[in-house]
Parts: structure tokens; C-alpha cells; sequence
């Protein structure tokens, strides 16, 4: 399952349920475009998502990805496809998701990460029908699939900044979760107690 995939009603739309329900519109890549990932979500990430549709929440699913160094790998939950992402700070105090298939012969796929509150974010996939007829024609590589293939950053930039002008409410939800503590130890029981 990529990006694409994860918006589809039947599934969550996982960590960043990325691709809404238009599958021809999204805009992908042979592989990851933008480099120097950070841990903009610290070590470990467990989330609530809900696919985003006329204005419901559908959908639950529960996930769980963690820090590797490079990339929030899933460690848990969610949807089998999406095997890791990373995090982009991008205009207008919003990021850039780009997502890493389990399959190395997928696509790379991108979604706007958008805060609504604390710990509560809009999902939206980078959407090639938001940009205007030029920039489709300037950018847009059709190589016998649905999704617009790009190459560059400046390209994905130019498709992201058209999708966020766009104030879209249908995508996905994710909602933080805290991280479950630690059971306490069980003690030992002093020897006048124990049977």
C-alpha cells in the first residue's frame, strides 16, 4: 500500500493518511527527493488516524513508528504498505511528508502535514490538479501511470505550495498519542507476607 492507497476509504489512512481519495492526482517520485531528515516528532511516534471525508472522521487505526536515524520507521499498528516517512518543515508553519514504501519498486508519495492543534494534524495529499495548467505541463512526467512524477525539489515545492493555497478539509487526521509508561516493577513481597 503506498500513500495513494492509505486514503482509500477502506483503509486508514496511516500516519499521515496521505493520499485523498483522488488517486490520479498525486504526485510521486522514483524515490525520496528531500534529504537531511530530522526527529521533528522525537523518538518515537504513536498515533490515532482517521481517513478525513465531508467533514467525518472514518476509518480509526492506531500506529506506531519510531526514530531510526533517518527515518520514523513503523514499529506497530497501522497500514502494511507505508514502511517509514519523514518529516519536512515547510511553509507557513506547515511540513512536507514524504512517504517510503515497504516495496522498493513503489513510489515515493508526498503529503502537507498540517497542525490544527496541539498534537492534532491535517493530512493532505500533494495534489497535482491544485497547480495550474503551466505548472502541470513544466513539471509533470506521466510514465504510463496515473500520478504525476517529479524529479526535483523545486518541482515538488512548486506542487505543495499549489495544494496548501488550496485549504482543503478532506485528507487525513492524526491524532499524538502519548506513549504508554512503563508497568511498574512488581516487588517482591517481604517474607512474613509471602504464602
Amino acid at each position: 500500500m503506498n500513500l495513494t492507497s492509505l486514503m482509500r476509504p477502506t483503509y486508514l489512512a496511516g500516519a499521515f493518511a496521505f493520499c485523498a481519495v483522488l488517486l490520479a492526482g498525486c504526485v510521486d517520485s522514483s524515490g525520496p527527493i528531500l534529504p537531511d531528515s530530522q526527529a521533528v516528532f522525537g523518538q518515537r511516534l504513536k498515533l490515532q488516524l482517521y481517513s478525513v471525508r465531508n467533514g467525518y472522521a472514518h476509518d480509526p487505526e492506531r500506529a506506531t513508528y519510531t526514530w531510526n536515524g533517518a527515518l520514523y520507521a513503523k514499529a506497530g499498528g497501522g497500514t502494511h504498505d507505508v514502511a517509514a516517512f519523514s518529516a519536512h518543515a515547510f511553509e507557513g508553519g506547515d511540513y512536507l511528508i514524504q512517504s517510503v514504501p515497504a516495496n522498493k519498486a513503489q513510489k515515493t508519495e508526498y503529503a502537507l502535514l498540517r497542525r490544527l492543534a496541539e498534537g492534532a494534524y491535517l493530512v493532505i495529499a500533494v495534489d497535482e490538479a491544485d497547480a495550474d495548467e503551466a505548472t502541470r505541463a513544466a513539471f509533470c512526467k506521466h510514465d504510463g501511470g496515473a500520478a504525476c512524477r517529479i524529479a526535483t525539489r523545486e518541482q515538488l515545492f512548486a506542487f505543495a505550495r499549489a495544494t496548501a493555497a488550496r485549504r482543503k478539509t478532506n485528507g487525513g487526521l492524526a491524532i499524538r498519542l502519548p506513549d504508554e509508561p512503563e508497568p511498574p516493577a512488581r516487588r517482591a513481597l517481604p517474607p512474613h507476607r509471602q504464602r
